[in-house]
Order: C-alpha cells, then structure tokens, then sequence
C-alpha cells in the first residue's frame, strides 16, 4: 500500500487462517497516511496462490516470511522493518523469529495469535480431529452452525461472506496442519524473545482467554521489557476490523512510534 513521503517504517503482514491479504487494507490506508508503508502477502494454500485450501506445511509459511522480509530489508534499506502477524499469521511470526535462522527485523505485533493448539483443547476434539486426519481428510467442513462470532463488524462479515477468495469450507487435513502450526507456535513462546507488542481482544471465542492466559504465562522472563500485552475489553477476534479497529491501528502505530524513540536513545 503507498504511503506518503518516505515511509520512516516498514510493517510487513500476515492474514489469518482461511483469509489473505488484503485484509489489512483499511489499516494500512490509516497507517500509509502516517509514514508506515504496509506490505502483505496471501500465504500459501490460501487467496489467489495455487492450491488454495491444501496445506503446505507450516516449515513453508516460516521460509516464505523470512524470504520476504529479507527482500523489503534490500528494497528499504536503512528503514526499520516490522512483522505484523494476524491470529494464524502471529503463529507463522513466532515459529519464524524462534526458529534457526530469525530474520533481522526491528519489532513484531502480534494480533490475536493462533495459539489453540492440543494442550488446550478437550480430549475429545483432540482424538475426533486424529481421528478424521486418517479416515476423510479430504472431508471439509464449515463453521456454518457454530454460532461463533468473530468480531462486532456485521457488515464486513457479510462482505467476508461474499468474497470468492476466503475460504468458507476446510479440508480436515489442513484444520490438522493448522494445530501442527498452533501446538509449534504455542511452544516456540517459551523461547518467543522479539520486541513484540501483543494484542488480544477479552470477547475472543476462536482463540480463547486459556491458550492467550498460557501463551502469555510461557514468554521469557528476561525480554518482559521488550513487549507489550494490552487487552481490548470490547475486541473480539478479528481485531484490525472490529468497530473499533481505529483504536487498535493508532495503538500499533504508537507502538512503532514509541519503538523508534527507544532505539533512538539507546543507539
């Protein structure tokens, strides 16, 4: 998305599961105003990329961030480079910058990440999703019926519900490579060290205040000064585009801004 002027911050986004990139749109309109170029991209198996709804492999969604964040480090040089990860996007985030070779970048934000994975979840969930893996993984299934409300923005879910692009129906073989990535991100949280600002909204209902309580219980005493946690009281899921989304961009931005100051002083 184009910005104005030089852009004093790169944020480079990544969607949740089911969903691609634009997503971020309206946000990064608010933050390209404000000197914050945003980049996103549709991850594999989902968008307009091949094979849409088949898993790859949650080793493929980690290469592909740190491939792409070491292009907009060259395309940018010298301008501080942020990861923005959005429910299962936060997990890709934090399997990449906990795995071997993190990339270099200034700050993450993590928005509601995907971090329900089987520690958290009712045995019999756990053995109905084996169970199935093995039997139809080609089954798919829908959330039609749930009565899971994924945030208060009734017309943008209606617009989601329209849009040929986001996946309605899933492939229980990709709902299990979802949990493989969702168990990784939530033990890689033990080692989670980045400069993180952390976001989560308390009326939640797919990721749940348990797995975000154990997430939060498990990252490193020693980088508690390099991230932040705030709690939307009246936030739900998909944060950036609740009603109140405005509230939750200005506070990334202000995260940024506050970031820059940091380093400035402490360079």
């Amino acid at each position: 998305w184009s910005n104005t002027g030089k852009p004093q911050a790169i944020l480079l986004a990544l969607h949740g599961f089911n969903d691609y990139g634009t997503f971020i749109k309206d946000a990064a309109t608010f933050l390209g105003a404000r000197g914050v170029k945003v980049y996103s991209y549709d991850q594999r198996g989902f968008g307009r990329t091949p094979n849409q709804g088949f898993w790859p492999g949650k080793k493929a969604f980690a290469d592909d961030l740190i491939i792409v964040a070491r292009v907009l480090k060259k395309h940018h040089p010298g301008i501080p480079l942020y990861l923005l990860g959005s429910s299962m996007g936060g997990a890709v985030v934090m399997t990449a910058m906990t795995g071997n070779d993190p990339p270099i970048i200034t700050g993450t934000i993590l928005v509601a990440p995907a971090v329900w994975g089987r520690n958290t979840m009712p045995f019999y969930q756990r053995w109905a999703l084996a169970l199935a893996v093995r039997i139809i993984p080609w089954f798919k299934l829908s959330a039609r019926g749930l009565n899971i409300k994924a945030s208060n923005n009734t017309e943008m879910l209606r617009a989601l519900g329209q849009d040929p692009l986001v996946i309605k129906e899933t492939r229980v073989d990709t709902l299990w490579g979802l949990v493989n990535l969702m168990d990784t991100a939530l033990e890689a949280s033990m080692r989670f060290d980045a400069r993180a600002f952390i976001l989560y909204g308390k009326n939640d209902q797919i990721i749940g205040n348990y797995p975000m309580d154990l997430l939060l219980s498990r990252l490193p005493v020693s980088a508690k000064k390099r991230q932040t946690i705030k709690f939307y009281q009246g936030g739900y899921h998909m944060l950036l585009r609740d009603l109140e989304g405005k509230t939750v961009w200005r506070d990334i931005l202000n995260s940024i801004q506050q970031i820059k100051i940091f380093l400035t002083l402490t360079i």
